[in-house]
C-alpha cells in the first residue's frame, strides 16, 4: 500500500507546531539544515544505544488478572516480528532509536486493514513534521519526506517516541541548538588540522639570487638545489649542504594553528555528556554495573516509552481493559559477569525464572520442558494457617 496517497482528502484549519528533524545522510554524514557535517562522534554515540535497543523483543502480553500469557493473537505477534515487508523488528527499533537519538522525535506509522486491525508498521525518516488540527478538532501529523513529497496521518496512527518534552505541546525539543555549536568546534578543528597538513608541502626555503638571471635560469637553479639537497633520494650528502656565491638560503617557517588535544578532548566530552555515553560504553570496555548504569540511564526509558506507546495505538481501550500490552523485554543480563548469571540458579530454583531463561542468559539452547518454572521443595510457599495451628 502506497503510504503517500493513503490520505488524499485531508483539511486543515489550525497549523499548532512545526519541528525541523536531522536526516540521516549516510557514509559516516548526516545533513542539518542543508548542510553537511562530519558526524564520526556522533555515530559512535548513538551505535551502542540502538545496537542495545535492537536487542530487544517486543511481546504481547495478556494479563487477565488470574493467568498471563505470552503473544496470544498471532497477528500481533508476526506484526512484532516482521512490522513491514522491509524489515524485521529489530531493524524498526534500530531504526527508531536513531531518529530518536538525533531528534529527540521518532515517528512510525500504523497501517490497518478495513476492520481497524493493525497491518504494518512503517517508520517515518522525515526532514520535517507539523501538527495540524482537522475541522473535527482531531490532532493530525504532516510529514516532509526526503523525496519531497508530504503525507499527513492522524495522531492515532502514529507511534511517537520523543524525549526533552518541554517547549512544544507535541513535540520533544530539537537538539540542534545545542548540538550545532559543539559540531562546528568539531569541524572546524577538523579542517584545520587538514589544512595544516596541507601546508606542511608549501615552500620551506627561499633561494634569494644575488645575481641577474632569467627566469629558465632561475627554475633550473631551483630544480638542481631541490634534486642536490631536498631529495629524500639524495643521501650522498651526508648531512652537510654547500652553495656557490650566486644566492643566500633563508628557512620559511610556516605558523598554522593546531588546536591541543586538551581542548579537542573537551569537545568531545561535551558530545559524550550530551547523549550519555563515556568513553568505555563507545569502545565497549565497559564493566558490568557501568552497563547497568547506562542501560537504566538510557535504553530502560526508551523501552518503556516504546511499549507503552505501541500498546495505545495498536489497542483500543476495551483491550487493553482486559490486560492486553506491548513490552520490549530488557537484556540487562547481557553484559552480566559469569559469576553473577550462575548465582542466578538461584533464582531458578525459586521458580523466578524457568530453567530455559536461565540458560538463555547463558547464551544455551533450550531444553525440553525448560519453560516450566520449577520449584526446590525447601522453597514451599508458606501457609500461614497451618503454621499457626501447629503453634497452637
Amino acid at each position: 500500500m502506497n503510504i503517500v496517497n493513503k490520505f488524499k482528502n485531508f483539511f486543515t484549519k489550525k497549523v499548532v507546531s512545526r519541528v525541523e528533524l536531522v536526516t540521516e545522510h549516510g557514509n559516516g554524514f548526516y545533513r542539518w539544515n542543508g548542510n553537511i557535517y562530519k558526524s564520526d562522534i556522533v555515530c559512535s554515540c548513538i551505535r551502542p544505544f540502538y545496537k542495545a535497543v535492537g536487542k530487544m523483543q517486543a511481546q504481547h502480553i495478556r494479563n487477565n488478572g488470574k493467568d498471563i500469557v505470552v503473544n496470544p493473537e498471532a497477528y500481533i505477534k508476526f506484526l512484532l516480528e516482521e512490522p513491514n515487508p522491509l524489515m524485521t523488528g529489530q531493524k524498526l527499533l534500530e531504526k527508531m532509536a536513531v531518529q530518536y537519538k538525533l531528534n529527540n522525535n521518532a515517528f512510525a506509522c500504523i497501517l490497518r486493514d478495513e476492520f481497524g486491525f493493525a497491518t504494518e508498521i512503517y517508520p517515518l525518516p522525515a526532514t520535517g513534521a507539523e501538527a495540524l488540527y482537522s475541522d473535527k478538532n482531531e490532532l493530525w501529523l504532516k510529514f516532509v519526506l526526503k523525496n519531497g513529497k508530504t503525507v499527513k496521518f492522524p495522531y492515532t496512527d502514529i507511534i511517537h517516541l520523543r524525549q526533552d518534552f518541554n517547549n512544544n505541546d507535541v513535540f520533544g525539543d530539537s537538539p540542534v541548538e545545542t548540538l550545532e555549536p559543539l559540531m562546528e568546534i568539531v569541524t572546524t578543528t577538523d579542517q584545520g588540522i587538514v589544512k595544516a597538513i596541507k601546508n606542511s608541502s608549501v615552500i620551506r626555503w627561499l633561494l634569494k639570487v644575488k645575481q641577474m638571471m632569467t627566469n629558465d635560469d632561475l627554475t633550473k637553479y631551483v630544480a638542481n638545489f631541490n634534486k642536490n639537497f631536498l631529495s629524500v633520494e639524495n643521501s650522498g650528502a651526508g648531512g652537510a649542504a654547500a652553495v656557490d656565491s650566486k644566492a643566500d638560503i633563508e628557512q620559511v617557517e610556516p605558523k598554522d594553528y593546531v588546536p591541543n588535544s586538551s581542548q579537542m578532548e573537551k569537545t568531545t566530552q561535551r558530545i559524550y555528556n550530551f547523549f550519555g555515553v563515556n568513553q568505555k560504553i563507545i569502545q565497549r570496555s565497559y564493566t558490568e554495573d557501568e552497563w547497568n548504569a547506562y542501560y537504566e540511564g538510557e535504553i530502560e526509558p526508551f523501552a518503556i516509552e516504546f511499549g507503552e506507546e505501541l500498546t495505545r495505538k495498536i489497542f483500543s481501550r476495551r483491550e487493553r481493559s482486559c490486560g492486553n500490552k506491548i513490552i520490549l523485554s530488557g537484556t540487562l543480563l547481557a553484559c552480566a559477569s559469569m559469576a553473577t548469571r550462575l548465582n542466578l540458579v538461584q533464582m531458578v530454583d525459586r521458580g523466578s525464572m524457568t530453567p530455559n531463561e536461565w540458560r538463555t542468559t547463558l547464551n544455551l539452547a533450550p531444553i525440553e520442558g525448560g519453560d516450566n518454572p520449577i520449584r526446590r521443595l525447601d522453597t514451599a510457599v508458606v501457609n500461614n494457617n497451618k503454621g499457626n495451628k501447629d503453634n497452637g
